[in-house]
C-alpha cells in the first residue's frame, strides 16, 4: 500500500470513528510508528485532521460550520431567489438529490407542479418540507431519506452506512451545497463526512448543479468534495469576475445569475 492509500485509509477511519490512535494504525497499516506520525503530521497541515496526543481526531469537531438555524438566517432572500431558480432546472420524472443546508432547503420549497419525482435527500429538514408539499398534492411522486448517522447540529446525515446505500444509487441531476467555491481548489466543506458523501454522489449524477451564496465564493474550507470540472451548473445571486472566465469556460460550467435568467461563460 503506496503512503497517499494509507493517509487515504486513516481518513476514512476518521470518518467512521472520529478518531485514531498512532499505535493502532501501525498494526493495522504495517508501517512504523514514526511513519503514521509522519502521515498525520500531513495531513494535519493539509487541515485534513487534528492532531492530538497519542492520534488524531476529526476536524470537523472543530470547524467554524455555522449551526442550521443559522444559516437559514444569513443571506435569506439571496437564497429564496437561488432555490427558486434551482427548481426551475427541475423537470417531470427527473431523479434527484437534494443536497442539505439552507439554500437546497429553498429549493425543497420551492417544488410547485412537478409531477412523478424521485428525490433523495441527506437532509432531515428538507425532509419535512418536502413531506408538507407532498401532503398540500404540490408535487408528485417519491421522497427517499438517506440512511445514516444523524449529525445533530446540522440536521443531516452522514457516515458509512449513507455511503454503502449510494453505492447502487445513480439520479439525474444533484443539488449539492458548499463552504466554499474557489477556482483553485473547486468546492470545499468545514466537514469531512459531509464530503465523502457528496463525492459519491456527484459520482453518481448526471449533472452536478451547484446552489451557493455569494459569501462563500473565491473561498476555501477544509475539505474538498469536487474540482471544478465536475461541476456542470453554479447558481448564484451575482454575476463573476473576469477572473473566473477561463475556468468556466476551460470546464464547460454554466454560470446562472438568480432572478436575472441569464448564464455567464
Amino acid at each position: 500500500m503506496a503512503g497517499e492509500e494509507r493517509k487515504k485509509k486513516i481518513l476514512e477511519l476518521l470518518e467512521i470513528s472520529g478518531k485514531v490512535k498512532v499505535k493502532d494504525l501501525s498494526k493495522m497499516l504495517k508501517v512504523s510508528t514514526e511513519t503514521i506520525r509522519k502521515y498525520l503530521d500531513e495531513l494535519h497541515q493539509e487541515e485534513k485532521l487534528k492532531k492530538v496526543y497519542g492520534g488524531a481526531i476529526n476536524v470537523s469537531f472543530f470547524n467554524e460550520e455555522p449551526s442550521t438555524q443559522e444559516r437559514e438566517v444569513l443571506h435569506s432572500d439571496e437564497k429564496r431567489r437561488i432555490g427558486e431558480m434551482a427548481a426551475s432546472l427541475i423537470h417531470d420524472n427527473d431523479v434527484i438529490v437534494i443536497d442539505d443546508g439552507s439554500t437546497p432547503l429553498q429549493l425543497a420549497k420551492s417544488l410547485r407542479k412537478k409531477r412523478n419525482l424521485t428525490i433523495y435527500t441527506t437532509s432531515v429538514t428538507a425532509l419535512s418540507v418536502l413531506i408538507d408539499l407532498h401532503q398540500q398534492n404540490l408535487f408528485s411522486g417519491k421522497i427517499i431519506m438517506l440512511g445514516g448517522e444523524i449529525n445533530a447540529t446540522h440536521h443531516r446525515v452522514s457516515g458509512i452506512f449513507t455511503l454503502q446505500m449510494l453505492e447502487n444509487l445513480y439520479v439525474d441531476k444533484f443539488f449539492i451545497s458548499a463552504d466554499g467555491l474557489s477556482r483553485d481548489t473547486g468546492i470545499t466543506s468545514y466537514d469531512f463526512a459531509k464530503g465523502m458523501v457528496a463525492k459519491k454522489i456527484i459520482e453518481h449524477s448526471n449533472k452536478c448543479i451547484l446552489l451557493i451564496d455569494h459569501s462563500k465564493i473565491d473561498k476555501r474550507t477544509h475539505y474538498k468534495m469536487a474540482d471544478l470540472k465536475d461541476i456542470d451548473v453554479i447558481i448564484t445571486s451575482e454575476p463573476h469576475s473576469s477572473e473566473w472566465d477561463v475556468p468556466l469556460r476551460e470546464n464547460g460550467i454554466k454560470w446562472l445569475v438568480a432572478d436575472k435568467r441569464e448564464e455567464k461563460h
